[in-house]
């Protein structure tokens, strides 16, 4: 969720956040960037404005080239675009880089377009696709299992009320199918008390979940933050933007692993993991938020968490999936049992 709304007349990007402190902290900004979530453009032409004298801007969405089209050609080839995922970045951009950005999630020009399936107060198709491309949040909801779509609310949605909201959607489907936004809202908030001034509308929880789904979105983050530690040269930067506890916390993770500074988890590890040099040394020992003038400016970004880290000369290696706290579904794996819980 990186930028704030605009006119739709105006051609320029939307504002990306926590931009300002992202070029405080990275400054002065030089070199080679990617840009591994272009969406809009925002943190693109801030970084090239702060002085990079290339970026290159990855998108698996073709809206972002096509919405980009009036003002990119305004910096010749200083800035480069690429159809792809962020999750091949260091493919994709074909050479070491002194700085990488990931702003995760959906961003405000998808949310804003209600055909695309984002919104929960807009009615349009249920699609949720960033790519355009594949099997959509529709085909998802109408085909999967009660047990499978309460395990993908409660596991990637972080919602409680995860099963009575499967058994309505598959009670719903049963009499016609599910294809627009607002029909699955509805369904959801009847599940749900009626939130209280302040709270997030109902269906929050759920479509968060189900978009992650449909996008693979925390298999996609795991092979960013490797794809980016491959990228970097040393002594080049890594900015991750998150926007809910799931990202964080697997940000987070990577970057205390890579770091060397992750809790052990066994009598065993200490010593092997003192045999690993660092490949990145964490410059935010906290996560940086937004500050009132940001929340003023766009009342989205309260919940966007900033995390900064530089690469090291040592070489890369893998990090096992199991290492990351990546949140995985109870039966990704062939026996595994449905986790319990409050559901």
């Amino acid at each position: 969720m990186s930028d704030a709304p605009r006119d739709p007349q105006d051609p320029s990007p939307h504002v990306p956040v926590l931009l300002r402190p992202i070029l405080a902290a990275v400054s002065p900004v030089h070199g080679v960037w990617v840009d591994g979530t272009f969406g809009a453009g925002g943190y693109s032409r801030g970084l090239l404005a702060a002085g990079a004298a290339r970026v290159i801007g990855i998108d698996r969405d073709p809206l972002a080239f096509r919405m980009a089209a009036p003002w990119a050609g305004q910096y010749g080839d200083r800035l480069q675009l690429v159809a792809g995922n962020f999750a091949e970045l260091d493919e994709l951009a074909a050479g070491p880089v002194d700085g990488v950005v990931l702003d995760l999630g959906v961003s405000s020009m998808q949310l804003d377009q209600a055909e695309r399936g984002f919104s929960f107060q807009k009615d349009g198709p249920l699609d949720m696709r960033m790519s355009q491309h594949g099997p959509s949040a529709a085909d998802l909801v109408n085909s999967a299992s009660e047990e499978a779509l309460a395990d993908i609310l409660y596991h990637y949605g972080e919602e409680r009320a995860s099963r009575r909201i499967a058994h309505a959607i598959v009670t719903a489907r049963a009499a016609a199918p599910i294809t627009r936004t607002l029909q699955l809202a509805e369904i959801i908030a009847r599940c749900l008390p009626r939130p209280k001034p302040g709270q997030s509308h109902p269906a929050t929880r759920s479509f968060q979940g189900l978009r992650i789904a449909v996008n693979g979105e925390f298999q996609a983050l795991a092979d960013g933050l490797a794809a980016a530690t491959r990228a970097l040269r040393p002594g080049g930067l890594l900015a991750v933007v998150t926007f809910h506890s799931l990202e964080d916390r697997v940000v987070k993770r990577y970057l205390q692993v890579a770091s060397g500074h992750a809790g052990q988890t066994n009598r065993f590890a200490p010593a092997a993991a003192a045999a690993e040099a660092p490949m990145f040394e964490v410059l935010t020992k906290k996560a940086i938020g937004p500050d009132a003038r940001e929340l003023a400016e766009n009342p989205r970004s309260r919940s966007a968490k900033l995390r900064i880290a530089r690469r090291t000369a040592a070489p890369y290696r893998p990090i096992a999936a199991a290492r990351l706290d990546l949140p995985e579904l109870p039966n990704a794996h062939a026996g595994a049992r449905p986790r319990k819980g409050p559901r």
